[in-house]
């Protein structure tokens, strides 16, 4: 997809911007799928992601941040915030989806060992976690609730993997089930939605972090 041409849509006056950022890089050691629980900050390199994402940002026309309550979303969307002088608005709808395996050390051999096969039985839902329907209802109705914030400007909505990829498949018609594999959703990333009112005109994907993603932690649970 072509990169976000940033402020531009705010000249045209009718049009409202909602870009949709995943959270910088975490600071996870131990390998934890730590999903929505506390304590989880950024690295030293989240936190220099999520500076270059508000450099980026620094002459569009934002009006509005939105973060998940969890700290590495509202760590991320502080420089932005400020770049801005905006205060953050706490979204709870935006948070992470519910995993079972939340707290574990996930790798291959554990997510197939015997004990966890029930969780495997339907993976169109998935039934090891949140529907994916219903994340894309919460995600969509936060959206739109920052795209009217935010009216004939911008918003920035700092979420995560999970959540921004499963939106994203659901606004372009495309099936909520994926291979985690194949989301294209880097850290730090924008996934930017462009409004004609509320009409969907556009949908780009820029990573304004990409020349740290190299060196980035491959940690599970972001």
């Amino acid at each position: 997809m072509a990169e976000s041409t940033g402020g531009a849509a705010s000249a045209a006056g009718d049009l409202t911007v909602v870009h949709l950022m995943r959270h910088g890089e975490v600071h996870n050691p131990q390998g934890v799928l730590y999903g929505r629980l506390d304590g989880f900050h950024l690295s030293e390199r989240g936190q220099e992601m999520a500076r270059l994402v508000a450099a980026h940002l620094e002459s569009n026309d934002i009006t509005h941040v939105v973060a998940s309550p969890l700290e590495r979303a509202q760590e991320t969307a502080a420089p932005v915030a400020a770049d801005h002088g905006l205060e953050i608005t706490t979204e709870a709808r935006v948070i992470e989806s519910e995993n079972r395996f939340e707290g574990r050390n996930v790798d291959v051999s554990s997510l197939l060992h015997p004990r966890n096969w029930h969780l495997f039985s339907n993976v169109t839902k998935p039934s090891w976690g949140e529907p994916y329907e219903q994340i894309a209802a919460r995600m969509l109705a936060a959206i739109a609730d920052a795209r009217e914030a935010a009216r004939g400007h911008e918003a920035v909505v700092v979420s995560h993997q999970l959540p921004v990829w499963t939106v994203r498949n659901k606004l372009e018609g495309r099936r909520l089930w994926h291979d985690p594999r194949k989301r294209e959703c880097t850290l730090a990333s924008l996934t930017s939605l462009t409004y004609r009112d509320d009409e969907l005109l556009s949908i780009t994907y820029s990573e304004p972090a990409a020349r740290l993603l190299a060196r980035a932690s491959r940690s599970v649970g972001a």
